[in-house]
């Protein structure tokens, strides 16, 4: 039997399938992310972004995202 999801899974859930496109959109186009760090807005990369976030372990605050 399946396990239901919480609608707090179900938005997380959503949350990094919408990064994950936006992440894979800016890496064709070579355009640059705008993520939070240190208290500023800096502009990386999705290759940087990609690399972060292995690095991590695929946590979403490693990308900007929190």
């Amino acid at each position: 039997m399946k396990k239901r999801l919480s609608l707090q899974d179900k938005a997380e859930l959503a949350m990094k399938e919408a990064v994950r496109k936006v992440v894979e959109r800016h890496k064709k186009t070579g355009r640059p992310l705008a993520v939070w760090e240190n208290g500023k807005v800096r502009h990386i990369s999705a290759a940087e972004a990609l690399r972060r976030r292995r690095c991590s372990g695929g946590k979403a605050n490693s990308v900007g995202t929190d």
